[in-house]
């Protein structure tokens, strides 16, 4: 994880093992890319469901959870979460793509779809989130 990026930017955990990287973020909505390597792999050599499930799960969850502050954080939990998957991912890298689509202070929903490296459709999502406690300001908070 780079120190350069803003702290609410940094995956930490089993996002940052997968190397899951924000690479745009806007109130409403977030942009994830990850590059896939062979551990991101089933049996079939394509992309494990299991990967997609979590670049769904974190780009939903990320878009309701945006913070100008570059020294704060905002942190959710999953409270549910469907998957569809659509086709199987060529290339080398996954573009997922979350949406606040509505909620109140604490409990959101949002959507999200998984693209390939050619663009199409991979997988999309429909889940519910909960803001963490003080994460429910949109100035989020410290680590």
């Amino acid at each position: 994880m780079s120190d350069a990026l803003p702290l609410s930017w940094r995956m930490v955990g089993f996002q940052d093992f997968l190397g899951i990287r924000v690479v745009a973020w806007e109130p409403d909505q977030v942009t994830l890319e990850l590059g896939v390597e062979p551990c991101h792999l089933n049996r079939s050599e394509i992309v494990h469901g299991g990967v997609l499930c979590t670049l769904l799960d974190v780009a939903m969850s990320f878009s309701g959870l945006h913070c100008e502050a570059p020294d704060q954080l905002r942190k959710a939990m999953t409270l549910s979460l469907t998957t569809t998957f659509v086709a199987s991912a060529k290339g080398d890298t996954l573009r997922a793509i979350g949406r606040l689509e509505g909620g109140g202070r604490s409990t959101f929903m949002a959507s999200g779809k998984v693209f390939d490296s050619e663009g199409k459709l991979v997988a999309m999502g429909e889940g519910t989130f909960r803001r963490r406690r003080g994460s429910e300001a949109e100035q989020g908070k410290g680590q």
